[in-house]
């Protein structure tokens, strides 16, 4: 005489069926990262438009002092006040530029950890509303089944 196979598979349903799930909290908290994401994205798009402005601005201001050195001159010593003018210009206009990428930076650093608060803040009230909820359903699964 054969065996008769059991049905894992009904097993499972009425396991799983006992232990009711409710999955709005995986499709909440889901939803608040594709939030988040969406928030960092656009400070990081932000951030490089801006980084992409400082670098075009500071290269069409370098390549306007080039075109001056190129020039030519009457007076060999030109040529020496030229470069020297060049040099000069040069080290104002990096000055001017790494502060410039530096208030990019600092606006990063500081609308991330606005953004991160934020998150967290949100997660550990999503996360307390989840805690609540599954005690709730626990309480009452327990008490439908004392009452059988």
């Amino acid at each position: 005489m054969a065996a008769a196979t059991p049905d894992y598979t009904k097993l499972m349903k009425d396991m799983l069926g006992a232990f009711p799930m409710d999955t709005s909290a995986m499709q909440d908290a889901f939803k608040s990262q594709a939030a988040l994401a969406e928030k960092m994205s656009k400070v990081a798009l932000e951030a490089a438009e801006k980084s992409t402005e400082v670098s075009t601005k500071w290269t069409k201001a370098t390549l306007a002092k080039v075109g001056e050195i190129s020039t030519v001159k009457d007076d060999p010593a030109d040529y020496t006040k030229a470069v020297t003018d060049f040099a000069s210009a040069s080290a104002e206009m990096a000055a001017e530029h790494v502060a410039a990428f530096a208030e990019i930076a600092k606006k990063v650093q500081m609308d991330t950890v606005e953004l991160m608060m934020a998150a967290g803040k949100d997660i550990q009230e999503e996360a307390s509303a989840a805690v609540k909820k599954a005690t709730d359903t626990a309480t009452k699964a327990a008490k439908t089944a004392a009452a059988k």
